[in-house]
């Protein structure tokens, strides 16, 4: 229920952390190899630095938001605060790669504890016809914080080093806590129930098949390798059939998904969720071990992307509620997987002009305008009001499961590729974080990079057929007007 409080405020608190919290993912793409460099590490354990922040933000998701509800959300939005503030000042302390792979599985744990919070001051601060001027203010800092965490991300580590992309959160988690702690208001709690038995099993399923996918390369696909990901499939259906079964408050309420369009929404963002992430590693090996690009001119290289969806996202999404849902998502994908196989095929070419990643860039940029908000929206359009909160947490655990698969599936496909053309460990040799590999593997090098870009152009496949099946929603209420603003705003949070 809105408070009488100016909620204006209170947004402008959780905006920090919120900015933080994207600035995190964003800011580390860009380092990769810098950070194989300063701690002599190979592809696959430079990724999991990415693969254990978005495994341990994507698990607990489902339970999280119960907890503010449980305890007040402005309490679990500073705890959070504090562990990933407290975790960042460690990763940039790191001195080895498991160190830093450690940190930053603590550190996903805060922004766990702090996503779903923020969502629940908006939605229940903001009256409902105000939400959407909330939405546009928290889009354009996502929009922002895409732009702004490559660049700052090429300057700390160009200027200061790597570990300064990390260090750079505490001075803002210091802020952050203390306008959270003076303007977000507390609210109400109520009673939950928490299913431990689905924490447990969907947390050892998930890293069980995340571990096997990204580790399988090194291994040689023996078949500890593939028992692992089947323990884990196991696993993950156990923990589905469980679900199904249990009374109470189970962790993922299967019944929101006899509704069509919620069900095709969640493949559909899994499947944006693995192509955002697996795209951006290759991209940037490419641009810094081939060009010898600087980190800094690497990230300016796909400015225009965030820049472009962060000025056109609210005008879509603004229109789409004027269109059949399938129609604006639909092109979106189709426009993405386009840009990205463009991507791979510039990417073949170790001299190719950079200016048409540039112009590929773009397009994706109006892209993804057309499928983060128009897609959150449909997903929980038809739901009731009570359902609305569990639908934006599913939603959100999806998509983020969605990059922590993309991530390990990247990784193992991009070793493959580099094994096969004979490379062996060439990605962490010398030249990788300070200029190019060697010119006589930099075609090898080229081509491994652009096959492996192939593998998110084709995920985005999936998210094309999904919201080409969306059917037309039912006629919009108080309640599902709610339930969409709360997803929208959920969304552009992950």
């Amino acid at each position: 229920m809105p408070t009488q409080r100016n909620p204006w405020f209170a947004l402008g608190a959780l905006v920090v952390g919120f900015f933080m919290i994207l600035l995190d993912v964003t800011i580390v793409a860009v380092a990769n190899p810098a950070i194989m460099t300063g701690l002599g590490a190979d592809i696959s354990q430079v990724i999991w630095v990415t693969s254990a922040y978005l495994l341990t933000y994507a698990v607990p998701l489902l339970i999280t938001g119960r907890l503010g509800d449980r305890f007040g959300p402005k309490n679990i939005y500073l705890i959070g605060l504090t562990v990933f503030t407290l975790a960042s000042l460690w990763c940039g302390l790191s001195g080895n790669i498991e160190t830093l792979i450690a940190a930053r599985a603590v550190q996903g744990l805060g922004a766990a504890l702090m996503t779903p919070q923020t969502m629940a001051v908006i939605t229940r601060t903001f009256p409902p016809d105000g939400r959407g001027a909330a939405m546009g203010m928290w889009g354009a800092v996502a929009g922002l914080a895409t732009l702004i965490g490559p660049i700052l991300g090429g300057v700390l580590v160009d200027g200061l080093g790597w570990e300064w992309i990390f260090i750079v959160n505490v001075p803002v988690g210091v802020i952050a806590f203390a306008l959270a702690v003076w303007l977000v208001p507390s609210l109400p709690t109520n009673e939950h129930k928490f299913d431990l038995v689905g924490v447990v099993l969907s947390a050892v399923g998930m890293f069980l098949l995340v571990f096997g996918i990204q580790e399988g390369n090194t291994s040689d696909w023996s078949g500890k390798i593939w028992a692992m990901i089947a323990a884990g499939i196991v696993v993950l259906a156990v923990f589905v059939a469980t679900q199904a079964r249990g009374k109470g408050e189970p962790l993922l309420p299967l019944p929101l998904f006899r509704d069509r369009n919620f069900s095709l929404s969640n493949l559909a963002i899994a499947s944006m969720g693995a192509a955002v992430t697996a795209v951006m590693v290759p991209l940037y090996f490419y641009l810094q071990a081939v060009h010898g690009m600087t980190p800094t001119r690497s990230a300016l290289v796909l400015a225009p992307m965030a820049i472009i969806t962060g000025f056109a996202a609210p005008v879509i999404g603004k229109l789409s509620g004027r269109f059949h849902p399938r129609l604006i998502p639909t092109i979106g994908f189709l426009l993405f997987a386009v840009s990205i196989f463009w991507f791979a095929l510039v990417m073949r070419d170790p001299h190719a002009n950079i200016a048409w990643l540039v112009v590929a860039g773009a397009v994706a940029g109006a892209s993804n305008a057309c499928i983060w908000a128009p897609l959150a929206t449909t997903a929980t359009h038809n739901l009731p009001i009570a359902q609305a909160g569990a639908g934006a947490g599913v939603y959100n655990t999806t998509r983020q499961v969605g990059s922590v698969l993309g991530s390990a599936a990247i990784s193992a496909l991009i070793a493959a590729r580099m094994s096969a053309a004979g490379l062996g460990d060439a990605p962490a040799g010398e030249g990788m974080g300070g200029g190019q590999v060697p010119e006589q593997v930099r075609q090898a090098f080229s081509t491994a990079l652009s096959q492996a870009t192939y593998l998110p152009a084709a995920l985005l496949l999936i998210g094309v057929v999904a919201s080409a099946l969306f059917i037309r929603n039912t006629s919009a209420s108080p309640t599902a007007g709610s339930a969409a603003a709360s997803a929208k705003e959920d969304s552009l949070a992950g």
